[in-house]
């Protein structure tokens, strides 16, 4: 198993802006799944796209239309879904929208970048 880290504070992980008015936290990782939030802002989109991970959801706060395998559904403030690995899905969002999706396994694309490794210190380092 790889090291993960066991408790994510949200306030410290930085957000990527993946598409105009579109942002993600990655939040916790384990070795088989991720879970990621997500918040939009009105007229924010994300185009359909496909990948091989299971992808599950639940709209936290607002409402977006989300379409999956060619069906557009209104989904809204605690409703959930489910993505099968491989079908065509996307978003817009006609109003600002918080969401929590999992991802199994992890999306490497997703995934925090690593923190640099520190060279060695003390008086035998050869890294002064």
């Amino acid at each position: 198993m790889t090291k993960y880290e066991n408790i994510i504070h949200w306030k410290q992980v930085e957000p990527v802006e993946m598409f105009p008015g579109f942002f993600r936290r990655t939040l916790a990782i384990t070795d088989s799944m991720m879970i990621v939030e997500f918040r939009a802002l009105a007229g924010a989109s994300v185009p359909e796209h496909q990948h091989p991970h299971e992808q599950t959801g639940y709209v936290v706060e607002g409402q977006m239309n989300l379409t999956i395998d060619g069906q557009t559904v209104t989904v809204i403030e605690g409703d959930s879904y489910a993505i099968p690995g491989g079908v065509l899905h996307g978003a817009e969002f006609d109003v600002d929208c918080v969401i929590i999706d999992c991802f199994s396994p992890p999306r490497e694309d997703y995934m925090p970048p690593k923190p640099a490794e520190k060279p060695a210190k003390g008086p035998d380092s050869k890294y002064k």
